[in-house]
């Protein structure tokens, strides 16, 4: 059965959220319309979201609008199936989220009244410890009555409060991109990685034999874009120099686009004459180029063609003397080897760049079989760590992690 069309923007900008489920309780302020983008947002995190509204919410705004944006069904009732159990009680869910909160959910919340769907899921991950996270919206006037402030006081070190943004006399919700990035400090970001900066460097490069004709790799710079996208989500600033791959390129990434390998060389020390804190060499460079391509396209009336290749520069054995400090991450790429041998030969080169780090993989016969999969081996000079098969998604956060390691 395919899953709902509305989960393939899941984790397209980032993945620091993949496996949290958020509850998104949605009250009937005006802002209501808000909470479809927020929900959106998080899902493109990685989040599965369901949506409890209230009735108040669903006068403003169809249920099934929730269910588009989530895939999920939306709660706007208790009945006998205890929804409330089901996404608030201990453990069932990782965040609640009120996304916009009126005083009148505020007031059940700190005063333990559940007589509504959303203030009785309230009530139950309140007691469960269940983080909630609470967007106010109201008059201004209605934030400073002091019932209100008293509620405010009692749930402040119990529960996280966005501020609201105060105009034209309205204590307005905060902005759907404002909730998300609270949420991601609160869930994704890396202390070790925040505001690291990285050079990625991804995707198969091009060699001319002609105008039309080139020599590539078959590579679709799949595993350096989700690599990308971990330690953008980590809260790295992360520059990519991407070559011809099919995937899409990561969002929130300076994006530099390169063909041939000595673009990719230019680029590569282009940006490295600002400091970097890592460089990540993931490309599928080509190793040989064209010694003289030509300038017009060559005719095919010749039963055979001749094309002489010559050695191109190893990108990776560049970098430490351009920065010497740097953490330097290889990628190695061995066909049907033994792991003994790929080990060897990771280290070899480690020891030939100078790199910090080698992501060793077997590209043969059984990574052929399923190639949305991977099974990764971390050298450096002490030691190896293994992935093990998994998805590529988790391979790109089982990299990040083996970096934080080693750049503690």
């Amino acid at each position: 059965m395919r899953e709902h069309p509305s989960l393939d923007i899941v984790s397209s900008d980032g993945t620091e959220l993949v496996g949290k489920k958020i509850v998104l309780c949605i009250t009937g302020s005006v802002a209501a319309y808000k909470a479809i983008e927020l929900a959106r947002l998080l899902m493109r995190h990685g989040a599965d979201v369901t949506c409890v509204a209230s009735k108040a919410a669903t006068d403003l705004i169809k249920p099934s609008y929730f269910k588009w944006a989530t895939g999920n069904e939306v709660i706007t009732k208790l009945t006998g199936d205890l929804e409330h159990i089901k996404v608030a009680d201990y453990k069932q869910s990782d965040l609640i989220a009120v996304y916009p909160c009126t005083a009148n959910t505020l007031g059940k919340l700190a005063n333990g009244i559940d007589d509504t769907p959303i203030s009785t899921v309230l009530s139950v991950g309140f007691g469960s410890k269940i983080p909630i996270v609470i967007s106010l919206a109201m008059h201004q006037s209605m934030y400073e009555n002091p019932a209100v402030v008293k509620n405010i006081e009692f749930l402040k070190n119990k529960i996280w409060f966005i501020a609201p943004q105060f105009v034209e006399g309205k204590a307005k919700a905060a902005e759907p991109e404002q909730v998300l990035d609270f949420v991601l400090k609160k869930y994704g970001a890396s202390s070790i990685l925040q505001g690291k900066k990285v050079l990625i460097a991804a995707g198969p490069t091009l060699e001319y034999i002609d105008p039309v004709r080139v020599i590539t790799n078959q590579s679709t710079g799949r595993t350096g874009v989700l690599l990308a996208r971990e330690l953008v989500s980590s809260g790295a600033k992360v520059t990519f120099v991407y070559g011809s791959g099919t995937e899409p390129a990561p969002k929130g990434a300076k994006v530099v686009r390169i063909k041939t390998s000595r673009d990719m060389l230019d680029a590569v020390r282009h940006e490295m004459r600002q400091r970097l804190d890592i460089v990540i060499l993931a490309a599928a460079i080509s190793d040989y180029t064209v010694e003289s391509p030509s300038k017009a396209k060559i005719k095919s009336s010749s039963d055979k063609m001749i094309v002489k290749l010559k050695k191109v520069s190893k990108i990776i054995n560049e970098v430490k003397k351009i920065q010497k400090d740097v953490f330097l991450v290889g990628f190695k790429a061995e066909t049907d080897v033994s792991q003994e041998k790929l080990i060897a030969l990771s280290r070899k080169k480690l020891h030939e760049s100078h790199a910090d780090m080698i992501v060793a993989n077997d590209i043969g016969k059984k990574y052929r079989k399923n190639p949305g999969q991977n099974n990764v081996i971390i050298v450096d000079s002490d030691r190896e760590s293994v992935s093990g098969w998994k998805d590529k998604e988790k391979i790109a956060k089982f990299v990040c992690r083996e970096i934080e390691k080693r750049i503690v």
